[in-house]
């Protein structure tokens, strides 16, 4: 998920996306835990997404003070 886009979102619509990204974040350590888990990189993929998320609520929250 590119910046761009995220930031066309709602903050509504980022949170609901940020849960989502940490359940599938859990479930894919939970895989990899497991050994079923083929590309280790959709963890890397996903934390990165959550992070992109986080910092754009957050400047939306400091500009909004």
């Amino acid at each position: 998920m590119k910046a761009k886009e995220i930031r066309e979102m709602q903050s509504d619509e980022l949170i609901v996306k940020l849960n989502d990204l940490k359940q599938e974040l859990f479930n894919l350590r939970f895989s990899h835990t497991t050994g079923q888990l083929n590309n280790p990189m959709q963890m890397v993929a996903c934390k990165k997404d959550i992070a992109r998320i986080k910092t754009i609520l957050r400047e939306r929250e400091t500009q909004a003070k």
